[in-house]
């Protein structure tokens, strides 16, 4: 099965809580998130990640969606998009595209 097609195939739901507190506002847990997306797409995929990267200040706003960097164990990268569900800050892995 071609990279793309299990990328596709990983794309599920994401949820849990990942809440932060910086400098008043909430932000996701970074290290939340990466540890979760990293679980996910080994499960998913079966496939080794070496990397997760996702933004440490992203805010969390319902319906916004950001992106963290996913690098495999060889070598390969791709772009992991998750969309936040509410306000506590559920989030849902809604796309993984290999970075070019």
């Amino acid at each position: 099965m071609s990279f793309s097609v299990r990328c596709l195939a990983a794309v599920a739901l994401l949820a849990v809580a990942l809440v932060g507190a910086g400098c008043g506002e909430t932000v996701i847990d970074d290290v939340k998130a990466e540890g979760a997306i990293q679980s996910n797409l080994e499960k998913s995929l079966h496939a080794k990640i070496k990397t997760v990267d996702c933004p440490s200040d992203q805010k969390v706003e319902a319906g916004k969606t950001f992106t963290c960097t996913v690098i495999f164990s060889d070598g390969k990268q791709a772009t992991a998009t998750l969309k936040i569900l509410n306000k506590d800050a559920d989030v849902s892995l809604v796309g993984l595209k290999p970075k070019k």
